[in-house]
């Protein structure tokens, strides 16, 4: 990489940020498939739960995927969004509305949804280790965001 080049997710970063100080058309320079909503971003994948794959639900929730909301008015009504990945497993979000500056995990497996952790309901791991992309998209399909890893050892920060 020239060293004048960024990480992707080092670019998405400060583009969020600057997005957030000098307004959305900033973005327009950045991803176009994030413009429409800078402010609703992937922001967390933990992709290796901490020890042995045993494939308990406690081991299962603690693989999950954090998206936040960056605005400090808007929120965003996620009812029928989804979250993917490569292989083609679907989550679709329940009624749920993520306020402004707050966030919400999505854990794999089951447990009682809260303002703050949804699950998945999956007795099986969904991300992969050795690489994979979380995919988020409106109920209408539309790309909103997207976080993409090789191999990680537990968590990646998109």
């Amino acid at each position: 990489m020239p060293s004048h080049t960024l990480p992707t997710c080092v670019g998405r970063r400060a583009a969020r940020l600057l997005a957030l100080l000098v307004g959305a058309a900033v973005w327009a320079s950045a991803d176009p498939a994030l413009a429409a909503n800078p402010t609703l971003y992937v922001h967390k994948v933990y992709v290796n739960s901490p020890g042995a794959d045993t494939r308990t639900n406690s081991s299962l929730n603690a693989e999950y995927v954090v998206i936040s909301n960056a605005s400090y008015s808007g929120s965003y009504k996620l009812t029928g969004y989804t979250l993917r990945d490569k292989s083609g497993h679907i989550y679709t979000f329940p009624v749920f509305t993520l306020k402004p500056r707050a966030s919400v995990t999505v854990h794999t497996g089951h447990g009682a949804n809260t303002g703050t952790n949804l699950y998945w309901g999956s007795g099986n791991y969904i991300w992969n280790n050795t690489g994979d992309s979380a995919y988020l998209k409106n109920s209408a399909g539309t790309a909103k965001d997207s976080c993409s890893w090789g191999t990680v050892s537990s968590y990646i920060y998109c």
